[in-house]
């Protein structure tokens, strides 16, 4: 990945609160797993910045490296990746993601 990709990743990252690189537009997802991640999203309330790496091939891949973490979606809140579709699926089930973004000082609409 070039310096100038992952300044751009970091810039992107640090834009929003809530950061989700995923496959088309949240009102448009292109993948069963971006889609489910935007509705857990959505469900809480969360506003959130969506990224559509299949419109810049340099961010898809390098979130990838950036990351260290080889599958899309991904999420970031303030700055720090919590994971792909089966960890903030999970982590919604257990509570986890609520309390985290809580945590974090972004605010949660619904439990």
């Amino acid at each position: 990945m070039s310096e100038a990709t992952e300044q751009r990743i970091r810039d992107i990252i640090a834009g929003s609160d809530v950061v989700l690189f995923m496959k088309g537009v949240p009102a448009a997802p292109q993948c069963g797993f971006s889609g489910a991640v935007v509705q857990i999203l959505n469900g809480l309330g969360v506003p959130f910045t969506g990224i559509n790496v299949l419109a810049d091939a340099d961010i898809r891949e390098g979130i990838k490296v950036f990351s260290s973490w080889p599958t899309i979606p991904q999420l970031y809140v303030k700055g720090e990746f919590l994971g792909g579709c089966d960890i903030v699926r999970e982590m919604f089930k257990l509570g986890e993601l609520a309390a985290v973004l809580n945590d974090k000082g972004v605010a949660v609409a619904a439990p």
